[in-house]
């Protein structure tokens, strides 16, 4: 007995037709994160360690004071670097520099912008941000793959219906991307350092951030099957 095996093409009695399905939607974003760093300085490891502690807990602190707002919070690095003498044959460690790196994850859009500038008011704390994204669930992604699908269907039944046919079947439906397109740096972004020393008396005000709207796009490869052209 011989198996045939089923052409990738199509024949004269049951043509096939190839299409791309497209689908590009604009959302509003459901995160954003803030990164953190908090450094500190001393003439001794041990001086630059407690004072790296000490900003380190102010910073942990304050972000976990705003609870449920905050859905994240993580350290990311953390590094304590020996600067040597410019001069001198020795290896002589003129100061230590200590550093350690956060990242806060909102979805409260209302307590981004003070969080912010509480932070960038903190003792040599430098914050950057905010960096606007979905969630790797988002219904949106969903959405997006389902006007891909709806709109591969719809161009093979134009192609069909210009040769006289309907469409009968399809043979395949491959996914070949979903996913948030890359975003160049955000234009509502923002870097704020801290003062050196000291801190305002009062809580500075807080920033108007506007969220950026996310880009989400979805492609998919479809192949169908159609009645025979009345050409």
């Amino acid at each position: 007995m011989t198996t045939t095996t089923p052409l990738s093409y199509g024949t004269p009695e049951t043509p096939r037709v190839a299409v791309r399905g497209e689908a590009r939607l604009e959302v509003d974003p459901e995160i954003a994160r803030v990164g953190i760093t908090v450094s500190a300085r001393g003439t001794d490891r041990r001086g630059a360690l407690d004072h790296l502690t000490r900003r380190n807990n102010q910073v942990l602190d304050l972000v976990r004071s705003y609870g449920d707002a905050v859905e994240e919070l993580e350290t990311g690095a953390f590094s304590i670097t020996p600067q040597l003498a410019d001069k001198g044959r020795h290896e002589r460690v003129r100061a230590y520099h200590g550093r350690v790196y956060l990242t806060a994850t909102l979805a409260d859009f209302s307590a981004l912008g003070e969080l912010s500038t509480r932070l960038a008011d903190l003792e040599l704390t430098s914050v950057d941000g905010p960096w606007w994204a979905l969630r790797p669930d988002s219904p949106a992604h969903r959405e997006a793959r389902q006007e891909a699908v709806r709109e591969a269907v719809k161009r093979a039944r134009e192609y069909a219906q210009a040769l006289g046919a309907e469409l009968a079947a399809i043979v395949e439906l491959a996914d070949i991307g979903a996913e948030n397109a890359p975003l160049p740096p955000p234009a509502a972004s923002m870097r704020a350092a801290a003062p050196g020393y000291g801190g305002a008396a009062e809580q500075p005000p807080a920033l108007d951030l506007e969220p950026r709207r996310q880009t989400v796009y979805a492609h998919v490869n479809a192949r169908f099957t159609m009645t025979r052209p009345a050409l």
